[in-house]
């Protein structure tokens, strides 16, 4: 058996798995948009792995001094956003918005901040870390796309309840939203199978949603460019970018209805 017929044969496996479900959601992290063009953060190529990971602390140094925070926002745009800011969806993305068109697929629990699954069509969507478009109070959560708010003082405060505005994008050290996270495991407990697609399953608390389904006896599919943390425990491994395998698994499903 060929890679391509082996990679194929795990597609099909994958597609009856999937129509046979009655509840399935879909993890997604980095490495469903290089195909875009972003960077992952860690592994090969990763922008970690090149410049070092960003201090721990980065929540806590804001609330020390927000002002500062807002000063380097404004006066420099980081490589990665601009990147972010550019960049399109690619078929990954696409077949997955399909897969949720056709009743398919329940909710998308991503842990990337690049806004491309919403601008792919997806609507049940769950960003846990945030998304780099939006700004968020601090205090009452409230969110404003950051073309839409003006801002004149730094820090910026919520017209709402005076608190202080940041990026949606959580920091390390920052509380995720707790009603994001919440939902995150409400989907993770209902969920009979799971796609997990382009992540290293190695960042809590999103890794522990696989473990989730599995613990319930749900079935993990996983659609990946190499072996994850949690490669083990699926029933299905996809090992190709995701930007081909997901398109061909969603012909897959279709011609399976």
């Amino acid at each position: 058996m060929t890679t391509d017929e082996g990679k194929l044969k795990e597609i099909k496996k994958a597609a009856e798995i999937i129509v046979d479900s009655s509840y399935l959601a879909c993890l997604t992290g980095a490495g469903i948009s290089v195909e875009s063009g972003i960077r992952p953060f860690r592994g090969p190529g990763g922008l970690w792995t090149e410049k070092g990971e960003p201090s721990m602390d980065g929540y806590q140094r804001f609330l020390d001094d927000p002002e500062a925070y807002w000063e380097r926002r404004i006066r420099r745009e980081s490589e990665f956003a601009s990147t972010i800011l550019n960049s399109k969806p690619n078929p990954g993305h696409f077949a997955l918005a399909e897969l949720e068109k056709i009743g398919i697929l329940k909710s998308l629990i991503t842990q990337n901040i690049d806004n491309l699954h919403y601008e792919s069509g997806s609507e049940n969507v769950l960003e846990i870390h945030g998304n780099m478009l939006y700004l968020r109070c601090i205090e009452c959560g409230e969110k404003w796309n950051m073309k839409e708010f003006n801002i004149e003082d730094i820090p910026p405060r919520c017209p709402e309840c005076n608190g202080i505005i940041k990026s949606d994008t959580v920091m390390f050290g920052e509380p995720i939203p707790r009603e994001v996270l919440r939902r995150c495991f409400e989907e993770a407990e209902k969920s009979d199978c799971m796609i997990v697609a382009g992540t290293s399953a190695t960042v809590a608390p999103a890794s522990s949603l696989p473990f989730i389904v599995k613990r319930n006896d749900g079935y993990l599919v996983e659609a990946n460019i190499r072996p994850s943390e949690i490669s083990d425990l699926c029933d299905v491994n996809i090992e190709a970018p995701s930007g081909k395998s997901l398109p061909l698994l969603v012909k897959e499903i279709k011609a399976l209805l």
